[in-house]
């Protein structure tokens, strides 16, 4: 079963390499997407993979690069046509 999750990350996640390092989080889990920078100064992320693989991203999402700090983390399931490769933009 493949899972999908859009978060929304608050805080300070902007210049700070968290779309980098959420990819290489994304990478060791083997789960796909992407993470965006937002106008708003927030990170959209897409997590999508295995239910156990996305939950592992997704509490990480909280903890973000050491120069980050997470504010609030927002995520909705969502439905998405696979398949979806992991991207930074």
């Amino acid at each position: 079963m493949i899972l999908c999750e859009k978060c929304i990350v608050h805080g300070r996640v902007q210049g700070v390499f968290y779309r980098d390092s959420t990819r290489q989080q994304a990478e060791k889990h083997g789960v796909t997407g992407y993470a965006k920078n937002l106008v708003d100064g927030t990170v959209e992320v897409l997590l999508c993979g295995r239910p156990e693989a996305v939950g592992h991203v997704k509490a990480w999402l909280w903890e973000g690069p050491r120069a980050a700090h997470v504010a609030d983390v927002k995520c909705e399931l969502v439905e998405i046509e696979p398949p979806v490769v992991f991207v930074t933009g």
